[in-house]
């Protein structure tokens, strides 16, 4: 059984799609991922954040809530970008150039110029987290972190200097 929780109608409407055609049951929800309150205690087996967290400006409750909803030994399996990624220009980028231009932690609402911020228009918001935040806060919530792992950035000029993301295994413990 599968639950996609997601806070994009468009994406889950883009799920739903995907599993008719290939005959998949599926339940969608939306909702904020730092808030699974529609969700009840223990009821997974496993939660797969699969880079998302881009999208959200806090992940202290995205890791108390996803320890919340997992059973006893459950497993949460996350990516999430390098977060030295976001120190660069994203014009620059684009042109295969590196110019450092923002600090760690980012988000486009306190780092942009308001005519960047502008030129966003309805795409969703970034925020980069500290590794902290990430690590961390995973811990702080109880989780048990058993696998660490990274992989370049499949686009980007920064792969031949660094990750371009990372992937945790962490598990609820009993």
């Amino acid at each position: 059984r599968v639950t996609v929780f997601d806070n994009s109608p468009r994406q889950l409407d883009r799920d739903r799609e995907v599993a008719a055609r290939e005959h998949l049951p599926i339940e969608t929800v939306l909702g904020d991922m730092r808030d699974l309150s529609v969700l009840a205690d223990a009821a997974f087996d496993i939660v797969l954040n699969p880079v998302s967290n881009v999208f959200c400006p806090d992940l202290a409750p995205v890791w108390s809530e996803c320890y919340r909803v997992l059973r006893p030994l459950g497993s949460l399996l996350v990516g999430f970008m390098n977060p030295d990624v976001f120190i660069f220009d994203t014009a620059h980028l684009d042109r295969g150039e590196l110019l450092v231009r923002f600090a760690i932690p980012y988000s486009d609402a306190h780092s942009l110029k308001p005519e960047e911020l502008a030129a966003v228009g309805d795409s969703p918001l970034h925020f980069s987290h500290t590794m902290a935040a990430q690590l961390g806060g995973q811990l702080a919530a109880g989780f048990q972190l058993l696998g660490f792992d990274e992989t370049p950035h499949h686009a980007d000029v920064t792969a031949q200097f660094m990750p371009g993301y990372y992937a945790t295994w962490a598990v609820r413990p009993v």
